[in-house]
């Protein structure tokens, strides 16, 4: 089992039973899933960087990403309806917090003037949204080898019913949140 299923379990549910005040486990928040993203809209020029992002992307997750096709065409941008201009993968059960641990003790403090994340990033059902301006803070991309430096959305899907509970469940996991004055 993973170091934060572990933590959950034994150190989490306790104090978010307290917090919450209720008793039944079931009915406290968890994670679902995460979904990482890379819009690659320089895509359309150089079918190259598609291919990196793609590679890296396979990498951090550690399993095969999914091409994500353009949903209509914009002459504006020289888009095409069905062409490729990103990659996602969605992680579940123990790749979700292989990376969740991952991204909290090994990425976050790698990231350059580092002061937080921002707490209002809540959509209302206690969904948390974040970005990375770059791969290359994560340890398995070797930087030597990164031609195109290409940023990345990170969804972390909870079950908590509002903004309130997620966060108290992001911040019990060890969620570096910023503290706005």
């Amino acid at each position: 089992m993973n170091r934060l299923q572990e933590k959950y379990k034994n150190d989490i549910v306790p104090v978010l039973r307290k917090e919450l005040g209720r008793e039944n486990i079931h009915s406290l928040p968890k994670l679902d899933k995460i979904v990482i993203s890379m819009g690659v809209g320089s895509a359309i020029q150089d079918r190259k960087r598609l291919e990196e992002a793609f590679e890296n992307l396979k990498v951090i997750a550690g399993q095969h990403p999914l091409k994500t096709r353009a949903k209509k065409s914009v002459a504006a941008f020289r888009l095409r309806e069905g062409m490729e201009i990103g990659c996602c993968v969605t992680l579940r059960k123990r790749r979700m917090y292989d990376f969740l641990d991952r991204l909290i003790t090994l990425a976050l403090p790698r990231v350059r003037d580092f002061r937080g994340l921002n707490p209002n990033g809540f959509d209302g059902n206690g969904n948390y949204n974040m970005g990375l301006n770059e791969q290359v803070v994560f340890p398995e991309i070797k930087s030597d080898k990164v031609q195109h430096i290409q940023g990345m959305n990170i969804t972390i899907v909870t079950s908590a019913m509002n903004n309130d509970e997620g966060r108290s469940l992001l911040k019990e996991f060890g969620m570096p949140f910023r503290v706005d004055k």
